[in-house]
């Protein structure tokens, strides 16, 4: 990863690059992320089998879970950026790195400050930005305006840029050329879909419709096929679709796409009902003009899934889903569990207040909820743990540290550094 520096030809600021990523910088930057993060403990739970047991307490680790290549990357070169532009030069980071408190706060007491992810004329005038600031572009991504604007005041950036995002960009894109609709699987306000469906009108012609649910997948594929309210169908997406959207124009030719965290199965069954409904309305020799579709779904949140699905086959007593609450993909972990077994969504360690008082996010309706008696104070108990790609192993640590105090049994420290 480089990002442009300036310097003087002729008296004419012109960009050069800096390496953010060379090899001081780096075991620098190694260092400093281990002693946040690390978990002595979780790693030798992991070297034995995921499993660690003691007096009647078991407590399992999926064997996919925490921190993904894409999370690590980005907090890496977020690092990086204040170890190569000291203070005083000044670092913005658009919005959130990644989903989760805890790692949000590091980053902003290395003295990165946060502004809007889509930040407004007037919010920009009064940051002053110039040449000499430094902005961030977190791991979603950000909208082509925000880049642009950005680009035509002259800061730096740090692009930290999932690939896995860049890629559901690229097929977008290329829906767009061809005059293809993009269909995106996801959720409407996340800051991943806003970048991606920016990207899907770019070019100033392209189309897009976010669809949440299966649901929603139903409404749209009956509408391509029988027709409907057009009124009714712009309010029903009213905030989920492009500017100058049409039903009646633009469901003709579509290709699916989704946001990187949401469920596989889902994503792949809203392929399914839209191809059906592609062949219904246009015939089978027709297909390939009308429907079009990539797999773009990032395989490490796929990896947690298909490790939690796995897990979730075992006995266990209850599980605990650790992670920011406004992370999509942890959101998706919780939700599998609820269909299986009691769960709980908790940000940190400190939300499992007592064996009898437990203060956990009900995503529901969207906030958090208490729950008593949640936790056996005797007899065998099994409690599984997962934990989103935003959650850090030193918080998996706490967690599982916690449940055995709760049980009146102190696990050995682990080192963090």
């Amino acid at each position: 990863m480089s990002a442009p520096l300036p310097s003087e030809t002729n008296g004419i600021s012109v960009p050069r690059k800096v390496n953010l990523r060379r090899p001081d910088v780096m075991e620098a930057v190694s260092a400093q992320v281990v002693a946040h993060y690390r978990s002595e403990l979780v790693e030798r739970i992991r070297a034995n089998g995921g499993v660690i047991s003691q007096g009647e307490l078991t407590v399992k680790l999926a064997k996919e879970f925490g921190f993904c290549y894409g999370v690590e990357r980005a907090i890496d070169l977020a690092y990086a950026a204040r170890r190569v532009f000291p203070e005083p030069t000044r670092i913005f980071l658009l919005g959130e790195i990644i989903h989760n408190p805890e790692v949000n706060d590091q980053i902003r007491n290395l003295g990165i400050v946060s502004i809007p992810p889509k930040p407004t004329d007037d919010e920009l005038s009064a940051l002053d930005l110039t040449a000499d600031d430094v902005v961030i572009i977190p791991a979603f991504g950000t909208e082509v305006a925000t880049r642009r604007r950005l680009e035509a005041i002259g800061c730096q950036t740090v692009d930290t840029t999932c690939g896995d995002v860049m890629s559901v960009w690229k097929r977008v894109r290329q829906y767009s050329k061809d005059g293809v609709t993009s269909i995106i699987h996801g959720k409407a306000k996340h800051e991943e879909t806003k970048a991606t469906t920016s990207q899907a009108t770019a070019n100033g012609t392209g189309h897009y419709l976010v669809v949440f649910n299966l649901a929603e997948t139903d409404y749209v594929c009956d509408y391509v096929v029988n027709g409907g309210d057009r009124q009714e169908f712009l309010q029903r997406f009213k905030g989920a679709h492009s500017p100058g959207f049409d039903p009646d124009l633009h469901l003709r030719a579509v290709g699916v796409a989704n946001q990187t965290t949401m469920l596989r199965g889902e994503t792949e069954e809203v392929q399914r009902r839209f191809r059906s409904a592609m062949e219904r309305r246009f015939g089978a020799e027709r297909l390939q003009e009308h429907f079009r579709v990539f797999d773009t779904i990032c395989g490490a949140t796929q990896d947690r899934q298909d490790a939690l699905e796995k897990m979730l086959r075992e006995p266990m007593d209850l599980l605990i889903v650790v992670g920011g609450y406004n992370s999509s993909n942890t959101s998706h972990l919780a939700e599998m569990g609820e269909k299986v077994l009691p769960t709980y969504f908790i940000k940190n360690a400190a939300k499992m207040e007592s064996a009898g008082r437990i203060e956990h996010w009900d995503q529901h309706i969207a906030e958090e909820v208490q729950t008593a008696n949640w936790f056996p104070t005797s007899g065998r108990v099994t409690v599984g743990v997962t934990a989103g790609a935003s959650c850090p192993n030193n918080l998996i640590e706490d967690t599982i540290k916690r449940l055995f105090e709760l049980r009146d049994i102190q696990l050995p420290l682990s080192k963090t550094s």
